[in-house]
């Protein structure tokens, strides 16, 4: 071991997730600040954060009271057992959390990651039907093209080829739906495509093929987002609900991308208008100031459970830091800015205006679809023959060492999910730069 004092290699030992390493440690892209609406490289060079970091920092960057509810808490209280043992602001941030989704979404359980907040929903899903003596429901339900993090439950209900191909068998019981994007009959589509409602009546085909007594839970994103922004066609949500409602199967709503105000309101479930059994929350939660993420579960969920000896666990799942009392605060502070600045209804104030910006794009080189819901926008470009996702990545390359913007891409897919704060000239200023990058790599 090498004492501790010894400069070590600064980029080699990092194994960077979701990169190619090889390629970044070549030419890194590095941030060493942020404030607000940008990212500030080493040299201090401003970099606009055209994507939210990863959907995730809502309010933009470093707000202060944020920074100062945390700096307190750490001076207070570092830390409390999250088994057998609360303290007051998790309670304080789950009631907030309660009031806050739909329908009798009343109780939250914390976990640190989206990731870990759908392998939570699953486990509770799976526990639940076992509780009302319906053990046999065991089979799950995901959607071509759906993200639901990396953990096993998440890459097995998911449905991105690339996130499962290296990983064995995964999770048995697991069935897909059909993705509900086709590009023929839905592009350059503003907001929800009309037409597809009718592929939620794959569920049931999956019902009858499985039988609705082996099936525990349908899992879907509101709008698919890691896969490249895919609204759900109008009327698809309301059809999973009423056929899930019918055939006794819970249906989960992954919302950690949608959640905090992203479509104009808290949550997807409200835009549309659709209560699930469970949303799936993590990202806007704490403006990612600190990790932390969770599941909101209905009462008849959580009654349930609430059986037996009360001295007994009721449900034999938790993480270390499952509320941990930093995340709690940030997480209080960044709803009181959501509130105070009415931060979701200027997501739905901004939501044409963004749409416009983006849709002003089409026609430029290689933009082969374009989609817009919310603050949220996937623009397509045309692969490189034989050499899938090259042109995104040379995008990448060119955003940061060129162009000071910073785009997520998925493979040749542009990702655009502006701050809530942004400004109708900070859209325009991204749309401007994104159609620089687009042509500089045509």
């Amino acid at each position: 071991m090498a004492p501790l004092d010894v400069k070590p290699n600064e980029l080699e030992p990092y194994w960077v997730p979701f990169t190619p390493n090889r390629a970044f440690k070549k030419r890194p892209r590095i941030f060493a600040g942020a404030k607000g609406m940008h990212y500030i490289k080493p040299d201090g060079t401003k970099v606009i954060d055209a994507t939210s970091g990863l959907f995730c920092v809502n309010a933009g960057h470093c707000r202060e009271p944020i920074v100062k509810a945390i700096q307190d808490m750490a001076g207070k209280l570092d830390y409390a057992p999250a088994f057998q043992y609360g303290h007051p602001k998790v309670f304080e941030l789950a009631s907030r959390l309660a009031l806050l989704a739909p329908g009798d979404l009343d109780y939250a359980f914390f976990s640190n990651s989206g990731s870990e907040a759908v392998d939570t929903a699953l486990k509770i899903a799976l526990a639940y039907h076992k509780a009302r003596g319906e053990g046999g429901r065991t089979r799950l339900i995901g959607r071509e093209r759906g993200y639901h993090g990396i953990g096993f439950g998440g890459i097995s209900v998911g449905g991105m080829v690339a996130n499962r191909k290296q990983f064995g068998n995964m999770l048995s019981g697991v069935d897909h739906l059909q993705t509900t994007y086709d590009r023929a009959k839905q592009a350059f589509t503003r907001g929800e495509p009309e037409w597809g409602a009718h592929l939620a009546d794959e569920l049931t085909r999956l019902i009858n093929l499985h039988d609705a007594s082996t099936i525990a839970a349908v899992i879907v994103e509101p709008v698919a987002g890691s896969t490249g922004i895919l609204p759900p066609p109008k009327g698809y949500l309301k059809k999973l609900r009423e056929i899930t409602t019918q055939h006794g199967i819970l249906l989960i709503f992954d919302e950690v991308i949608t959640g905090f105000g992203r479509l104009g309101t808290c949550f997807a479930a409200e835009r549309y208008d659709v209560t699930p059994d469970m949303i799936t929350f993590a990202k806007g939660i704490t403006n990612a100031a600190v990790p932390m993420a969770g599941v909101m579960a209905s009462k008849r969920i959580y009654d349930a459970f609430m059986t037996g000896p009360e001295h007994v666990v009721e449900l034999f799942h938790g993480y270390t830091y499952s509320g941990h009392p930093l995340a709690a605060v940030a997480g209080l502070a960044s709803l009181d800015i959501y509130k105070d600045e009415g931060l979701f209804e200027r997501s739905a104030k901004l939501e044409p205006v963004f749409a416009d910006a983006m849709m002003s794009l089409k026609g430029a080189p290689n933009v082969e679809d374009i989609r817009t819901v919310g603050l949220l926008s996937g623009i397509d470009l045309a692969p490189i023959p034989g050499k899938p996702g090259l042109r995104g990545f040379q995008a990448t390359e060119r955003m940061y060492h060129d162009f000071n913007i910073y785009v997520r891409v998925a493979m040749d897919t542009l990702v655009v999910a502006p701050p809530l704060v942004a400004t109708e000239r900070d859209i325009a200023e991204i749309r401007d730069v994104i159609g620089e990058v687009v042509t500089a790599v045509a």
